[in-house]
């Protein structure tokens, strides 16, 4: 609400001027303004008008959830907004049943189109919506960039300023939806079109036809993509803005067209005109002797006589003379170079001005309802959106900013009437007494401008009408003459020396409500005439372009009566709209641009206090604070501040004007400081509201700090009890559960007891129903315990006993285990490892329970050979050749005779068994020739190599003795395929020492490892028992 912002005004300022403790002060006013756009708060009220300021920045406050926040809710329920003016104007037509009309004013650039876009923009999002609705709204949306291309030009003061007054009805059904449209135009500036000042361009269809147009259009059209090859486009020297994208904004006019219902054709046809007046600006004049104008060169009429479809010859006799009537005769008058000149701009402003005309009344055609069956007076409302220029002040003011003035003082008039009118009929219907309010009334200065034979315009036509010599200079006398003695005219020559000083000879003075402004009359009465040679009237009647033919009537040409002048038309049209804004409910928005450079942030005091007079928003103020500053209806107030007085809080039950008269006068208002109406609380003073609200913001505390209090204990209270009753019935249902599941238990261990006891009785039976659950039991019993204690390896023997009935089962069980971890055993050993294993697997088969160190070789891993490359003397290997070795051990070898120890290397190959002597083989046993191989049972390291005797290469059977015996024997077995010929023997070991030599070996079980020769010549041997076999 507006009053919840009032806690923050010393920062943001107040949302209404109307709350201002100072209202007569500007420069409160202004500091006011300034406090909220340096807040982008560009938004205040003036009561119900509303004050907008220009950011020259785009801000997140248009948005879709904007216009939902603004949409049906009370005009000061929210902050102030475009939105918030649009919906109460809305609502005002829905509920009330009446017509509306949105007063939109202000400077150029001060954002005036973009405010009555924002206004449609709200409407065609919140309006209720169908297809034929839909079509209407984007038809509304889009002829804004169409009018705007067609209407608007960059100007010194705005890149995008409107160059011609829009008024716009929108229709609504009894729906609320919008159904159809009017536009109406007011004072077009066509002399733009053929002059612009220094910085300031043509009308935007212009640059966005060459920047935007497809190479094949304007290769149609003659024209070039350069807009300085133009003559109308190069006066202002200002091709190119920075903030206008001439070839984008040219597609968005070309979709516009279409949505509107623009055929291809009209298109074309609108196209082939605005090339035409391009054309038509470069058509240039030279002078004959006698100072006849010839046109000098041919190119342009004949594009130009193409495009509008008329014979050149007839065009270029038209620019070059004009037809004079003598006595019911018709004369061919030549003319002068100036003339020819001052006739082709003549035409360029009349075919782009009746052009803009034709494309009003198209765009019409394309809003207009076209059921009228429908639309009647019961069930049709309209809202009207006017945006208009305001007040304008330049350096040099002409015919131009005289119509505007006038026009705006026009609206002064009507705007201070209707705001002194309202608020009086506000004042009657709430029974509270009308005090008169002093106000400037500029009637004085309309009736100065259009009094019948008195005014300035009447005047002014009258000197354009006369016979003889009639000039602007003559215009200024006349004036001088005739309103010599008015208070708010002045001349040159009528003014005072101080006065003198500022106005030039050529000047008259208007002292309009907003201030004093001078006019220059040069060119008042060729712009107030506005005149066309009938004969170039003649050539575009003939124009084969249908647009033309529509805008240049033939019957204008057999009407006699002179036409009326541009002002009188303006006066006319001015009056009309006066009308239609007296018939309608008005809503105001006053834009202010808050500097000249269009730089966001930046406040120029100078031109807005300059604006704030311009506009007589000071005095709009004044008028709505001659009576009360604020006014609120009985239920509002009592609702905001109830809590201030302990009768009326928490809540008043009696009438609303009781409970606020209570309020008043606990808050000790004194009678002077308000009034009670029939439905409205009427408060003088701004102080007194803002009294009213610091001490509301006081008491918030406290009642915030009792609300809190008391919902801290209510929302406690009942989270308890509702905890509390959820914990009783979660123990209840719970307890329930458990008793349930107790007694299921107790019922299922009983069944099984009594199954158990008789199947034990009968479990000698075969299976029947009595022992059946006991068997199974049984089963499954034992099946469970196998599957707690299976073999975790191949070695693990252990086996459960099985019951007699499982014996056969369990038996293939245990065999399948096996297999199984077998299986994978062996699936996961490496070959390394499945070569050791298998070496180790004959070594088992050969000596296992046969010799007492074999129990201690078998966690030894046998190795792949005990002797290195460098352990073998290189000689040898030599010897051997390409006879790959596969094992070699250090021995030790016993002499056949004196059994000396010798220490020799064995090594073995695939094919033989060698005896090394460091560099020298002493002895090469063939595996084939190998006999046997003798070893004893002890644990000593002796074994004997049993060879022919008959073979002359052998001396007899090898002694030897190995550290790895068990090791060195099994690689022996495996190379020589001779594992069952080794012989495990007991007491003693018979070898064969040479042809017909024996010797023997004792092996003796002691506590030491002793070889030595016996007395009886044996060699005896005596070795530790380490395992009893």
């Amino acid at each position: 609400m507006m009053e919840s912002a009032l806690t923050a005004r010393d920062r943001v300022g107040v949302q209404d001027f109307v709350l201002l403790e100072n209202h007569t002060s500007e420069v409160a006013f202004i500091e006011n303004l300034r406090k909220r756009f340096k807040e982008n708060l560009i938004y205040t009220y003036i009561g119900s008008v509303l004050v907008s300021v220009n950011p020259y920045k785009e801000l997140e406050i248009y948005t879709k959830q904007h216009m939902e926040r603004y949409r049906g809710v009370n005009f000061y329920e929210v902050s102030p907004h475009i939105y918030a003016v649009s919906d109460n104007a809305y609502r005002a037509m829905r509920t009330e049943r009446r017509d509306q009309c949105i007063m939109i004013a202000g400077e150029s650039g001060a954002g005036k189109t973009e405010a009555s876009k924002k206004v449609l923009q709200y409407y065609a999002v919140t309006c209720p919506a169908s297809d034929h609705v839909q079509t209407v709204k984007d038809r509304l949306l889009q002829s804004n960039p169409v009018l705007e291309a067609f209407g608007n030009a960059k100007t010194l003061r705005n890149d995008n300023s409107s160059r011609f007054g829009k008024y716009m009805d929108i229709q609504f059904d009894f729906k609320g939806a919008p159904i159809g449209g009017q536009i109406l135009n007011y004072l077009l500036e066509k002399s733009r079109v053929v002059h612009q000042s220094h910085g300031e361009r043509n009308f935007h269809i212009f640059y966005q036809l060459i920047e935007g147009g497809e190479e094949d259009l304007l290769r149609r059209l003659g024209l070039e993509r350069n807009t300085q090859q133009y003559q109308y486009l190069v006066k202002g020297n200002c091709p190119k803005v920075s903030s206008i994208n001439d070839r984008s904004d040219w597609k968005v006019v070309r979709k516009a067209l279409s949505v509107i219902g623009f055929s291809d054709d009209d298109v074309e046809e609108l196209l082939n005109i605005i090339a035409s007046v391009l054309h038509l600006g470069n058509v240039q004049f030279g002078a004959e002797d006698g100072g006849n104008a010839w046109i000098a060169a041919e190119t342009q009429i004949k594009y130009m006589s193409r495009l509008i479809g008329v014979d050149v010859a007839v065009l270029r006799e038209a620019l070059t003379h004009k037809k004079i009537i003598a006595k019911g005769e018709e004369l061919m008058s030549p003319l002068n170079q100036e003339q020819a000149a001052a006739a082709r701009d003549a035409l360029s402003k009349a075919v782009y001005g009746r052009t803009f005309t034709w494309l009003v009344n198209k765009i019409n055609d394309s809003l207009a309802f076209k059921d009228d069956s429908r639309l009647t007076s019961k069930n049709a409302s309209v809202i009207g959106l006017l945006d208009i220029y305001g007040f304008e002040v330049f350096q040099n003011n002409s015919f131009e900013q005289f119509c505007i003035n006038y026009c705006n003082e026009k609206l002064q008039q009507l705007f201070i009437e209707l705001t002194l009118k309202s608020e009086q009929e506000e004042y009657e219907s709430e029974g509270i007494t009308w005090e008169p309010v002093q106000y400037f009334n500029n009637k004085i200065i309309c009736d100065l401008v259009e009094e019948k034979f008195k005014g300035i315009i009447s005047i002014l036509d009258e000197e354009c009408l006369r016979p003889g010599d009639a000039t602007d200079i003559t215009f200024l006398e006349k004036l001088e003459e005739t309103l010599g003695g008015h208070a708010h005219f002045v001349t040159h020559k009528l003014a005072d020396g101080k006065t003198r000083k500022v106005m030039g000879r050529e000047d008259f003075r208007l002292l309009h409500y907003a201030g004093e402004v001078n006019y220059n009359v040069n060119g008042f009465l060729d712009k107030n005439n506005d005149l066309l040679f009938r004969n170039l009237k003649e050539v575009m009647c003939m124009s084969e372009n249908k647009i033309l033919v529509q805008c240049f009537d033939r019957e204008e040409l057999t009407d006699k009566k002179r036409p009326e002048t541009t002002a009188t038309q303006f006066k006319n049209s001015l009056a009309k709209l006066m009308e239609i804004l007296m018939s309608k409910e008005p809503s105001y928005v006053r834009c202010i641009k808050p500097n000249d450079a269009k730089q966001s942030g930046r406040f120029d005091e100078v031109l807005i206090r300059h604006q704030v007079k311009y506009l007589g928003l000071m005095e709009n103020l004044r008028v709505r604070r001659a009576g009360f500053a604020y006014r609120r209806r009985y239920e509002v107030f009592l609702q905001r501040y109830k809590s201030l007085c302990p009768e009326t809080w928490p809540s008043w039950n009696g009438r609303l004007v009781d409970g606020v008269s209570t309020l008043v006068k606990h808050l000790g208002y004194k009678p002077e400081e308000y009034k009670l109406g029939r439905s409205k609380i009427f408060i003088r003073f701004p102080k007194t509201l803002f009294a009213t609200e610091d001490a509301l913001e006081v008491r918030k505390h406290s009642i915030a700090t009792k609300l809190q209090a008391g919902w801290r204990g209510y929302s406690q209270k009942t989270k308890y009890r509702k905890l509390r009753n959820s914990a009783i019935a979660i123990q209840a249902w719970w307890r329930g559960i458990l008793a349930r599941r107790r007694a299921q238990r107790r019922r299922q261990a009983a069944d099984t007891i009594r199954k158990f006891v008789k199947g034990f009785i009968y479990r000698h039976q075969p299976r029947c129903p009595e022992n059946e659950y006991f068997l199974d039991y049984v089963r499954y019993s034992f099946l469970m315990k196998l599957h707690r204690s299976l073999p975790k390896s191949v070695l693990d023997k252990s086996w459960p006993t099985p019951p007699p009935a499982l014996a056969e089962a369990s038996e293939l069980l245990r065999k399948m285990c096996m297999q199984n971890m077998v299986w994978k055993y062996c699936k996961s050993i490496s070959p390394e490892w499945k070569h050791q294993m298998e070496q180790k697997m004959v070594a088992s088969e050969i000596f296992k329970d046969k010799k007492d160190n074999y129990p201690q070789s078998v966690p030894k891993l046998f190795v792949g050979t005990r002797l290195n490359g460098e352990d073998i003397n290189p000689k040898v290997l030599q010897t051997l050749g390409n006879e790959k070795m596969k094992y070699a051990v250090p021995v030790t070898k016993y002499d056949r005779k004196g059994y000396k120890a010798r220490t020799r290397q064995l090594l073995l190959t695939g094919s033989s068994a060698i005896i090394v002597e460091e560099a020298k083989m002493k002895q090469r046993i063939d595996y084939n020739a190998l006999k046997g191989i003798s070893v004893s049972s002890l644990s000593d390291g002796i074994f004997v190599l049993h060879v022919p005797c008959e073979d002359n290469k052998q001396k007899g059977d090898v002694v030897l003795q190995s550290d790895h015996v068990i090791e060195t024997l099994t690689k022996l077995a495996i190379c020589a395929d001779k594992i069952n010929s080794i012989n495990i023997n007991q007491g003693s070991i018979t070898f064969t020492g040479g042809p017909g030599k024996e010797g023997i070996i004792d092996f003796i079980a002691g506590s030491d490892l002793i070889i030595n020769k016996a007395k009886n010549g044996h060699l005896s041997v005596t070795a530790p028992r380490l395992n009893s076999r």
